[in-house]
């Protein structure tokens, strides 16, 4: 996006400038809410010499859940994701005024800023968001492709979480001579079919000619060229594409990572999968955990455990099958299992012995995999990584994506790796928890219809 079409990143910077005044001033309200005008100040300068420090947080944790970037939101993802970052804010206070020996911060200014700051912050983020509609507007759309495969894309569209992109025109045949008959009636094009090279650079070429933003599918050819390393040599310019792996020096930063965190996570839910173990047991016979084949990186395959969510016998007759909506299959306690993800906490056992990482594309069967190799050539490339519990599809797409779509966004995450990107990863899966879509399974296929209010060139 242009940034005069949007918020660019002077503009980012001064809202989370201003965002950290708001909470400054949400926690000195808290003060005077607790103390009136009489603040001792031996408990105000506690929270003086650690505001730095809470500063940095709030502003990191805004970065990380992606609170600043609004062509993906509604106001229903502001307000959790502002919820959420105040919840692990305040517990981050309390452990920094712990550690930092600042104990008289009192609990109760910290109790109330944390209700104060999340009313005040919502509404403000409100207000901005509200601003960026109107500053960014509705962008047309035109997506060029083929006539069997735009009807999905239109309903991605329809389906986004805010009406920023609106698709009004589709050419699918004839390319070059449509687009540059009507694009003067939209603001972007997607190019979402495979051209040749010629054609592409005649259609590049002329949308940059004429100020038209340019929006490309996630194919193989694309996404190879994604996070190049720029070379000089000489009195030349080389790019050089990266491959689809992760440096042994991350990986071993990674690994590290996932050992420690998956101790700690395990120490912590202890109690959680001790209650699930007896729930799964009380209320379906079978046992509490399911052992499953899957297969990890450098295609080896490994028993992935998970608390039991289906009937002992779900598989015996129908054989291996994804899980769809409203899947019968599923137990009475098996539903919000899986709606809390409690079913994958087995599966912090299978990050310790190596065979997982917290973060990944999540594992498939053998069964599946082998069928999706026979449809798509670049799939064993999201095996060069360790399958993970959490993911880039599951934080950015939805359950019931397909299994191309899934394999674009585990390769980006590939191409895009670094340790920021997993701590980003992570924290996001929070926010998934409380996204009933993502928890769903498959769901049937329909085939989807284009909108007669779309023109459609040929």
């Amino acid at each position: 996006m242009r940034n005069n079409e949007g918020f660019d990143k002077t503009k980012k910077i001064l809202i989370g400038m201003i965002e950290i005044l708001l909470y400054h001033f949400c926690i000195w309200l808290s003060f005077y809410h607790r103390y009136a005008t009489d603040i001792p100040f031996f408990n105000y300068i506690s929270y003086r010499n650690a505001r730095v420090y809470i500063f940095i947080a709030f502003l990191l944790l805004n970065i990380l859940f992606g609170i600043y970037i609004y062509y993906n939101k509604s106001i229903m993802d502001l307000f959790v994701i502002t919820v959420i970052i105040q919840v692990i804010l305040t517990i981050m206070i309390m452990a920094m005024t712990f550690f930092g020996r600042w104990f008289s911060f009192p609990r109760s200014v910290i109790f109330i800023s944390f209700i104060l700051s999340t009313i005040v912050l919502f509404a403000w983020r409100v207000a901005v968001f509200k601003l960026y509609e109107k500053i960014a507007g509705t962008k047309k759309v035109m997506i060029v492709g083929k006539e069997k495969i735009i009807g999905e894309i239109i309903n991605n569209f329809m389906n986004a979480k805010n009406k920023r992109h609106t698709v009004t025109a589709a050419v699918v045949d004839n390319y070059f001579e449509n687009i540059k008959k009507y694009v003067d009636n939209v603001d972007i094009v997607y190019i979402a079919v495979d051209l040749s090279r010629d054609e592409k650079l005649e259609i590049i070429d002329f949308l940059v000619k004429n100020n038209k933003n340019i929006f490309v599918n996630t194919s193989f050819e694309n996404l190879a060229l994604v996070n190049p390393n720029i070379m000089n040599i000489e009195d030349e310019s080389i790019i050089e594409l990266s491959n689809f792996r992760i440096s042994p020096e991350f990986d071993l930063i990674k690994r590290t990572i996932d050992i420690i965190v998956a101790t700690l996570m395990i120490l912590v839910t202890s109690p959680i999968m001790l209650i699930t173990a007896l729930l799964v047991k009380i209320t379906s016979k079978g046992p509490v955990l399911y052992k499953q084949i899957r297969i990890t990186k450098d295609q080896k395959e490994f028993n992935i455990f998970k608390f039991r969510t289906m009937s002992a016998t779900a598989e015996t007759e129908s054989g291996p099958v994804l899980a769809k909506a409203n899947d019968m299959r599923v137990t009475s306690i098996g539903k919000y299992l899986r709606a809390l993800r409690i079913d994958e906490l087995p599966q912090l056992f299978n990050v310790l012995n190596g065979t997982m990482s917290l973060v990944g594309p999540r594992p498939e069967r053998p069964f599946f995999v082998d069928q999706f190799k026979k449809e798509n050539p670049y799939y064993d490339l999201r095996h060069n990584v360790r399958a993970g519990i959490t993911g880039y599809a599951q934080v950015y797409g939805k359950y019931s994506t397909n299994f191309n779509s899934k394999l674009n966004f585990d390769l980006v995450y590939i191409k895009n790796y670094n340790l920021l990107l997993d701590l980003r990863i992570l924290l996001q899966t929070i926010k998934v928890l409380f996204d009933k879509v993502s928890s769903k399974g498959l769901d049937e296929e329909v085939e989807t219809q284009i909108p007669e209010e779309i023109n459609i060139y040929k």
